[in-house]
């Protein structure tokens, strides 16, 4: 397989968790811009536990999520109260102070005669676990697409769960899904907390294969874009967001006569998906027509293995 696709097909999988992390907090009618700050948090946390302390990845795919998953929820606590444009504010905020942190916060340990580890606006250097350990890239790939249909997995159980439909009726009429009795802000803290492991897993995963990150890749650009993959591929189901990234990444990025206007195609599709579909091309109405066909035709063949012949 060619490296170029290999690095291609990685991306994909690395930047759906980022998406899936967005989508989440979507579906409980909440926009984030700052998702990146928790992929950012994860690939730190983990690249610190396996470069510095010699933790192994697993160890440091746990620190990542956990370390993740903590910031969520020190910023939903404040925050899940606010609705809207307040909160979609503050989730930028965040995100620009952990990066702006991330730009002084120094941390370094001399390993075989040489520092290791976050230097500020440098970066963070040689988090080389997985290429001291001779794993390819193909290898690699397959670590995140198995952990991609782990959370996909999950995601699935959850949106054909009672607790599925709660979070998308939070997400049309909290007020309506407080007088049912539902807790519609500790259900928000729980997709909150949630949305922050997600968005963890990705940035353990990135820093792992690229070795290096500063804090420049985690900007603005990155949460917009987790957002615009779940309005491009749609809210109906959670491969709606991988849809987007395909789009985005698959198609416009490894197509190399596209590649150089992929943010022009990619921002006049959101715009004009915006208009014309603005829950997506994956919407409820569309994932919810597909099932229903899917089940007839089962029936079908059903019926007709059972018929008397």
């Amino acid at each position: 397989m060619d490296a170029y696709y290999i690095s291609v097909a990685s991306n994909m999988g690395m930047i759906a968790f980022i998406a899936l992390s967005a989508y989440l907090l979507l579906i409980v009618g909440e926009i984030s811009f700052g998702q990146q700050a928790y992929f950012a948090i994860g690939a730190y946390a983990s690249g610190v536990a396996t470069a510095l302390w010699g933790w192994s990845f697993l160890a440091g795919l746990g620190a990542g999520i956990v370390s993740a998953a903590l910031a969520a929820g020190l910023v939903a606590l404040p925050t899940l109260r606010l609705r809207g444009l307040y909160f979609s504010v503050v989730t930028l905020a965040f995100a620009e102070m952990v990066r702006l942190g991330f730009e002084v916060f120094t941390y370094q340990v001399e390993i075989d005669g040489e520092l290791v580890g976050p230097n500020g606006s440098d970066g963070f250097r040689d988090i080389r676990y997985v290429y001291e350990r001779d794993v390819s890239d193909v290898e690699y790939m397959l670590w995140i697409y198995g952990l991609l249909v782990l959370v996909l997995a999950v995601f699935f159980l959850a949106e054909r769960s009672r607790f599925g439909l709660v979070l998308r009726m939070i997400g049309e009429d909290p007020l309506l899904a407080e007088v049912q009795g539902i807790r519609v802000v500790r259900c928000k803290f729980f997709a909150v907390v949630a949305a922050g492991a997600i968005a963890g897993i990705g940035g353990v995963l990135y820093a792992h294969l690229a070795t290096y990150v500063e804090p420049k890749i985690f900007n603005v650009m990155l949460g917009v874009h987790s957002l615009a993959y779940g309005i491009i591929g749609g809210l109906g189901t959670a491969l709606g967001p991988l849809l987007g990234v395909f789009i985005d990444i698959g198609l416009l990025e490894s197509i190399r006569a596209l590649s150089g206007y992929r943010m022009i195609v990619f921002g006049a599709l959101v715009a004009l998906l915006l208009v014309v579909r603005p829950r997506g091309l994956l919407d409820e109405r569309t994932v919810y027509a597909i099932t229903a066909r899917a089940q007839r035709l089962w029936s079908c063949g059903d019926a007709t293995k059972n018929a008397p012949s």
